[in-house]
């Protein structure tokens, strides 16, 4: 308010004084005289005023007219001028404009108006730099990989972004499936920029697929260096790759380097199974028991598994069963409410022919965890107490349908592997395999294989049928303390046709044996 008083106020002032100054020059005496060609001009005081700001302002108009004349000279010759900039920033406009519709429509899917806007923005702007990126991304939305790498290719030239096209040309290269050129383009890709962590992952996972161990660990080393992996991963990870590559050397002979590598995985990782089992093996390879038995019970405290009571039974392979069992207590003892704890305990009580303890170790698995490894079990103990040979078939028959319980499952795609591995055999995933049960799958079984521990029994199922069901071989597969001392004392092993034919003698033939 106090402002537009002000204004006010000044602009009346204004007027005022240019009133006072024009009444002031027409009441003046005299003025201005010219002479031109023998003429003569004579020019009040207002006149005189009025005729220089006219020559001012035709001065001023010839001074522009000039100006642009030049401009327009240089605009022709090329130079740079104002009517110049005016055009390129029309198209810079113009130019940003297309670009912005491109990305639209390229993030809505709609791959060939992306590319119809990037050719206009790439007339306009000339910057190869942001329409060619933009082109080899539409391309590759409608499926055009030959326009997407031609791109690709002329983002190698320039320094800025040949990165963005080593990067676009290694992914191509995956979908491909050449993993070789991939494994090139990402070295090549790591060495532009270190610190990316896509491509650090897929280094890794390619050294890796190429058993190139060392050249793995390189590259974890930097992803720990740059922090873009937790040190506690970093260690785990470290440990299946120096693991991966002891299991190489092993594979070339060299025995004494590979047992150094896995003693140094299992440093790294104490409870990465398959080192500790390799690095135990590499301690009784070396007469050191006392060493593989301390490793052994870490480890086992840790995580139990069957490859690790396998390794702990080579440590005397000479023992009796009764031997053995009571040398196993030292391991049993530990996570002794574990369900594999129990499952050794079994095995090794029907080694030892001691059935009833068999079944105490066993427990109440066959109801709470029935799987096919339990219930062959129970089907031993029942076959080494003398129990009815339908009794036997139909825990057998309970076997067939059965899961099969632990085993090494990947994370990632839910393979599943015999034995573990870095990578996996199916996705190629690296570090994915953990021990586990599988998830249940809707598989088909054979007809009636619902009905098995149903309709088994002597007159049930016929002697061709009853030799099917048996899979003792699944139990000499996963029994970590395989011996023969417990093939032969439980009797799994035995055919039905001999169990029918001298059924009387089963429950003497562990004794018999064993003497």
């Amino acid at each position: 308010m106090l402002w537009s008083l002000i204004k006010i106020v000044f602009f009346v002032a204004i007027v005022a004084a240019l009133t006072l100054g024009a009444s002031y020059l027409m009441e003046a005496e005299g003025g201005v005289r010219v002479t031109v060609a023998g003429m003569e001009f004579t020019f009040g005081a207002l006149q005189s005023v009025i005729a220089a700001v006219l020559l001012f302002v035709a001065v001023w108009v010839v001074l522009k007219i000039a100006s642009f004349l030049v401009a327009l000279l240089r605009f022709i010759n090329g130079d740079e001028t104002a009517i110049s900039r005016y055009f390129d920033r029309n198209r810079e406009r113009k130019g940003y404009q297309a670009l912005g519709d491109g990305l639209t429509a390229l993030a809505s899917g709609e791959g060939r108006v992306a590319m119809a806007k990037a050719q206009k923005a790439e007339r306009y702007l000339h910057k190869p730099e942001l329409t060619d990126l933009l082109q080899a991304q539409a391309a590759e939305q409608m499926g055009d990989r030959k326009k997407a790498e031609e791109v690709y290719k002329r983002l190698l030239q320039n320094e800025k972004t040949r990165f963005v096209g080593v990067r676009g040309i290694m992914k191509q290269r995956l979908a491909q499936g050449d993993t070789e050129t991939a494994l090139k383009l990402a070295e090549r890709a790591f060495a532009i920029k270190p610190k990316h962590e896509e491509v650090q992952d897929t280094l890794l996972r390619l050294q890796a697929q190429e058993n190139d161990w060392s050249g793995a660990r390189k590259t974890l080393a930097a992803k720990l260096k740059h922090g873009n992996i937790p040190r506690d991963l970093h260690k785990r990870r470290d440990a299946v790759l120096a693991l991966s590559e002891a299991k190489d050397i092993l594979d070339d002979g060299k025995d004494i380097e590979a047992r150094e590598a896995a003693i140094n995985a299992n440093k790294s990782s104490p409870d990465l199974v398959p080192a500790a089992a390799m690095a135990a093996r590499g301690f009784i390879a070396d007469g050191r028991k006392k060493n593989a038995t301390r490793l052994l019970k870490k480890t086992w405290l840790a995580q139990p598994h069957p490859d690790l009571a396998a390794a702990f039974a080579e440590i005397e392979p000479a023992e009796s069963p009764t031997e053995r069992l009571r040398r196993f207590r030292t391991l049993t003892s530990l996570n002794s409410d574990h369900r594999e704890t129990k499952l050794l305990l079994a095995e090794l009580h029907l080694a030892a022919e001691d059935f009833p303890g068999a079944r105490r170790s066993l427990g109440d698995l066959w109801e709470t965890s029935p799987d096919a490894r339990v219930l062959t079990i129970m089907a031993a103990i029942e076959r080494g107490e003398g129990s009815d040979d339908a009794i036997v078939r139909g825990w057998l028959a309970k076997a067939l349908t059965a899961p099969r319980g632990p085993q090494w499952v990947c994370e990632s795609c839910n393979n599943i592997q015999t034995e573990w591995s870095a990578i996996c055999n199916n996705c190629g995933a690296f570090d994915t395999l953990s021990w586990k049960t599988p998830p249940r799958t809707d598989v088909t079984l054979p007809a009636g294989a619902e009905m098995l521990p149903l309709l088994v029994g002597p007159s049930a199922l016929p002697e061709a049928d009853i030799a099917v069901v048996d899979p003792a071989d699944d139990v000499e597969t996963e029994t970590a303390p395989a011996t023969p001392e417990t093939e032969e004392s439980s009797g799994v092993s035995e055919t039905p046709e001999d169990a029918e034919q001298a059924p009387e003698e089963n429950t003497e033939e562990p004794r018999e044996k064993a003497s």
